[in-house]
């Protein structure tokens, strides 16, 4: 059982650290694999609440047309 354990837990460790080398990408710092650029933060801000607002505001409009049908 301890040869299992043992197993089980070089796999974890090799498991860990391989996905903490490869956490920020080959450009070397966190969010250089966003589709946006995050370097002014009032674009960034515009293109969140693009999206999100495009995305949330579809069920009420949705509605609304049915309501007005």
């Amino acid at each position: 059982m301890s040869a299992l354990k043992t197993v089980f837990q070089g796999f974890t460790r090799s498991f860990m650290t391989t996905a903490s080398r490869k956490s920020h990408g080959p450009e070397g710092f966190p969010g250089a694999n966003l589709p946006l650029p995050i370097g002014n933060r009032y674009v960034v801000t515009a293109i969140f609440i693009a999206f999100f607002g495009s995305g949330l505001s579809v069920p009420y409009l949705i509605l609304r047309h049915q309501l007005l049908k």
